[in-house]
């Protein structure tokens, strides 16, 4: 797969995508008798995942712009897979990204409807059970250039097969022993008209239907019928589903009981899926994950999945943003990770509350500083929104400051902390470093420095100018706090396209945990209802779930620049 960045498909007017497009161009034919329906179909077999967000923005956001309902319906055709936990989380994740549905729907709500339609077409003899294994079945499709082979069971009589059938739904065939196929044509090109299997034995119980069903229909049979069933105008999938889409446009026709369609039927549209770099997508590979203990769980911040990216401080505005800025086209295209990155400092640069942090700190001692004096200095919430306000910080003789900012031997153009030369405190005064102390190991523990008293930050005749500005905790009075840095969770650009298991492929640095940082109280105490915070000069951060006022813990969204190269910093 070509890894780039595609535009958007938009008319230059009115900035729509090429399936707003089209869905302008029915509403004003009146199409459907001018009405927008859109669904958001996920089988509630797992989290949803970045790329399902591309499909909801689109399903609901689409219905938002032109007046439209979009309903949430549960592809919950397979109760091997299926759990409650999963339709809450994803109701919840839906909520979370700013969009609200019409209705809630289930497959299973047109079990009775696509059983009648299923008895129907055997009656009809364009249906009938088929006896064969699997593995039988597969080898009799044939190939895209080879016809099938018709099954030994095709021309099996129509009380035959509806006794069979019936027997299926109750509960008196094992699994795997026979399956109903579509009669349509074995030597059709498109492989998916080759007598598909449209029900298959499942003998367990249904959340939604108990035992009252013990065969269950196939995706292909379902999808198209319920969209019908459901009034749905506009059925919008990704590209993979192409080739289904005849298929889906047959079993409607099949369905319409000779009524005229021809304005008054769900549509099928595709756009391209959501690929990132250095991310799986498949929900059953990232359950091996969770499963096998190789992340925390579905919400864990290297995940891809909606919950995970909300736990690492992504806000709903990023990735409707990201999703915007990769817009919808036909092709397939390999985004970059960093897309999504880019997305995330826009938005949080606009919304995130300024703090300080030192995540790797050492001591800064101001020796002509007075040791019992404390001062509280004024400091910015957010400069990109001046209703955010302020709040204050102390600043007092000892401090900590970043030990990246202090080099004992520095080269000309270095403009922190070194002898001899001076920098700003953020929001406090100029310091001269007057040099450092070591331990016996020669490591640095502790930098010195004297201030100007006259220089303090909104002062007049403070605005004497120096080339560097470093951030800084007082020691005394800031709180300790673990920090996770992130990175992407594989090293390869596209995982899923790797030969190997991609166990192998994990990135072993995923994840770096600070034992000890400080940060100022503010950053744990904060009340002003907003969550998502900047460390200065440092990146965009967020409070984990877990953290608590003893115990803080944060989790880095991003860093404030890109630093992510080939899998290397």
């Amino acid at each position: 797969m070509k890894t780039e960045q595609p535009q958007p498909a938009t008319t230059a007017d009115k900035g729509l995508n090429f399936i707003e497009q089209i869905v302008e161009k029915d509403l004003a034919d009146g199409l459907n008798d001018g009405r927008l329906q859109t669904r958001f179909p996920p089988e509630p077999n797992g989290y949803l995942h970045i790329g399902h967000a591309k499909a909801i923005c689109m399903d609901f956001g689409i219905a938002q712009r032109f007046g439209g309902v979009c309903n949430l319906r549960l592809d919950d055709t397979n109760p091997q897979k299926e759990d409650t936990e999963y339709v809450e989380a994803i109701k919840r994740d839906i909520r979370w990204l700013g969009f609200e549905w019409g209705k809630v729907c289930h497959a299973s709500d047109y079990f009775d409807k696509l059983y009648d339609f299923a008895v129907s077409l055997i009656r009809q003899g364009k249906a009938y059970v088929d006896e064969q294994t699997s593995e039988q079945i597969a080898q009799q499709k044939g190939t895209p250039t080879q016809a099938g082979t018709a099954s030994p069971f095709r021309d099996r009589p129509v009380d035959e097969s509806l006794t069979l059938f019936e027997k299926m739904v109750k509960g008196e065939i094992e699994e795997g022993a026979m399956v109903l196929r579509a009669k349509i044509d074995m030597a059709n090109p498109n492989m998916h008209f080759r007598d598909p299997i449209i029900y298959r034995v499942i003998n367990k119980p249904h959340p939604q239907t108990g035992t009252k069903w013990h065969a269950y229909p196939m995706y292909d049979f379902a999808h198209g019928q319920s969209d019908y069933f459901e009034g749905v105008t506009h059925s919008i999938c990704t590209l993979e589903f192409v080739p289904h889409r005849p298929l889906y446009d047959y079993f409607i026709d099949e369905l319409k009981e000779g009524k005229d369609l021809s304005d008054h039927r769900p549509r099928q549209y595709e756009f391209n899926r959501l690929n990132l770099t250095y991310t799986l997508m498949s929900k059953r590979k990232l359950l091996a994950l969770v499963q096998e203990g190789l992340v925390e769980g579905w919400d864990d911040p290297r995940m891809p999945t909606i919950c995970g990216l909300r736990r690492r401080g992504y806000s709903p505005e990023s990735i409707r943003g990201f999703v915007n800025m990769i817009g919808y086209t036909r092709i397939e295209a390999l985004n970059e990770y960093g897309m999504l990155e880019a997305a995330a400092r826009e938005d949080l640069n606009k919304r995130a509350l300024r703090v300080s942090a030192v995540l790797d700190p050492v001591r800064l001692v101001i020796t002509n500083y007075p040791e019992d004096r404390v001062e509280e200095l004024e400091a910015i919430n957010n400069p990109e929104c001046e209703a955010d306000g302020s709040h204050t910080v102390t600043f007092s003789r000892e401090l900590w400051m970043e030990r990246a900012d202090f080099m004992e031997d520095a080269p000309k153009k270095y403009f922190r902390m070194s002898p001899g030369r001076e920098v700003r405190l953020k929001n406090a005064y100029i310091v001269k470093c007057t040099g450092c102390v070591k331990d016996e190991t020669g490591r640095i523990v502790q930098v010195n420095a004297e201030y100007d008293p006259d220089s303090k930050s909104g002062m007049p005749g403070a605005d004497r100018k120096v080339k560097g500005t470093i951030h800084w905790v007082d020691a005394a009075r800031c709180v300790k706090a673990k920090v996770r840095l992130y990175e992407p969770l594989f090293t390869v650009p596209d995982p899923s396209a790797d030969p190997r298991d991609f166990r192998e492929l994990l990135n072993p640095a995923s994840v770096k945990v600070l034992e000890e940082c400080y940060v100022e109280p503010f950053a744990v105490n904060n009340s002003t209802g907003n969550p998502y915070l900047q460390f200065q000069r440092t990146g965009y951060f967020i409070a984990d779930p877990s953290s608590t006022t003893e115990a803080p813990l944060f989790n880095r969204t991003v860093s404030l620049k890109d630093s992510w190269k080939g899998g290397q910093k």
